[in-house]
């Protein structure tokens, strides 16, 4: 049976850790206590989040304990980034959008059990951190040399913005974190992106000269594409996790999309299919590329961990539906509004006829062609054929789709949704 530590080697989960063999060997012996943090920056994680959500599940999974820290008070700082210092939120934005990332992390893990996962905020002991603390009890044991010399502060420093004490004290937070979660709950990991590897081991040293104890760190990649372009983008912008912020159509396209290039790397940090499964699939992406068996297993898998089997049953009917080949009375609003947003639209007043639907829609550009398409029998609405009698019917005659819509398609290829004005 393949251990935790082997199955994130073989996904390549693991870019640099404080011993290999240390670590290795811990985890053999566990249960280990763990943890990773969470920044609320937004109401919403997306889907660059996965990897360090994802990798937690995988440790629990192995018989490891979880701890999930959604930052309540570093979330007030922000880590600093190469370039720009971060706008400070209001306490109530953060509070809230604390709350909404604790819940959306959770249901990635078992909360009961000996490793259910126990969410915690280091607002709850940062917020008690007084400044003579803060500056005597920790900050001596930080040089001002290594804390100088890590990269995005060397960057920022070298800019023209510089940067501010509040973001340069950010590393000396997270390492608080490490030192108070060991003193509270035994915790001897800490892990996270490849970006955060010099806060984590801050954290580590801390541990080392406060308490004497030797403690443990890991990082696993950033995930980007094979083109160099940033993972985790679509044309509008991030994709949320949130169903309100990114639809599950969209979400599932996200990762349908995904190229060749990269598709398998995504199934190794994303997916928990096994080793064999993963073979095949790269075998088929390498010999029958255009069939996108792995992209459709992503998508699959994907959209089914985030946003549940219904909602993949729904979009695999919305996708057949803009491919003609399923009927759109099935899908619910939200769908139908994913798909709405894939198509060309229009509005039309209920007065207006089918044949100007038509004409609005785009589809066919005169009532000439309207009316020799339809003749062929090469139009329908919400799935019914259309006859030549049924291009002066008025819209408010057929039975749209919730929100008011209609499906007008001409044969498989072309379709337009037009929305009835209320």
């Amino acid at each position: 049976m393949t251990t935790v530590w082997e199955d994130l080697n073989q996904r390549g989960l693991v870019v640099q850790t404080t011993g290999p063999e240390a670590l290795g060997k811990a985890l053999a012996q566990g249960p280990v206590s763990l943890y990773c943090g969470f920044d609320p920056t937004a109401g919403s994680l997306h889907v660059g989040h996965l990897t360090q959500v994802l990798t937690m599940r995988r440790f629990q999974l192995g018989g490891h304990k979880p701890y999930a820290l959604v930052g309540g008070a570093t979330g007030l700082i922000g880590d600093p980034r190469m370039s720009g210092e971060r706008v400070l939120n209001d306490e109530s934005v953060v509070a809230g959008w604390v709350e909404s990332l604790r819940e959306q992390i959770s249901r990635f893990l078992d909360p009961d059990g000996e490793f259910g996962v126990t969410m915690v905020n280091n607002l709850d002991w940062v917020g008690q951190l007084s400044a003579l603390s803060f500056l005597r009890d920790m900050g001596k044991h930080f040089r001002m040399g290594t804390m100088l010399a890590k990269d995005t502060v060397a960057r920022r420093l070298q800019s023209d913005e510089g940067i501010s004490y509040t973001e340069f004290s950010y590393q000396v937070l997270q390492a608080i974190d490490y030192l108070e979660l060991h003193r509270r709950y035994g915790i001897t990991l800490q892990y996270g992106g490849n970006d955060q590897w010099g806060n984590i081991v801050g954290g580590v040293d801390l541990i080392h000269k406060v308490t004497g104890h030797d403690a443990h760190a890991m990082t696993t990649p950033l995930v980007t594409k094979a083109d160099g372009t940033k993972f985790g983008k679509s044309e509008g912008g991030s994709v949320w996790l949130d169903p309100a912020l990114t639809s599950p159509y969209a979400f599932y396209q996200f990762w349908l999309n995904a190229a060749d290039a990269d598709v398998m790397n995504y199934l190794r940090f994303f997916s928990f299919r096994d080793a064999e499964d993963l073979a095949g699939l790269e075998e088929a992406t390498r010999t029958a590329s255009h069939e996108r068996r792995a992209q459709r297993a992503l998508a699959d898998d994907m959209t089914t961990l985030v946003h549940g089997a219904d909602a993949t049953r729904q979009v695999t009917a919305a996708a057949a539906v803009l491919f003609g080949r399923g009927d759109v009375r099935e899908l619910d609003e939200p769908t139908l509004a994913a798909v709405a947003r894939e198509l060309p639209q229009a509005t039309c007043a209920p007065s207006a006829t089918v044949l100007e639907a038509y004409l609005a829609s785009g589809i066919l550009a005169s009532k000439g062609e309207v009316r020799r398409a339809a003749a062929e029998g090469g139009l329908s609405i919400n799935g019914e054929k259309l006859t030549a009698d049924d291009l002066e019917r008025s819209l408010e005659t057929i039975p749209a789709l919730s929100g008011g819509h209609l499906l007008l398609r001409r044969g498989r290829k072309t379709a337009a949704m037009v929305q009835v004005a209320l």
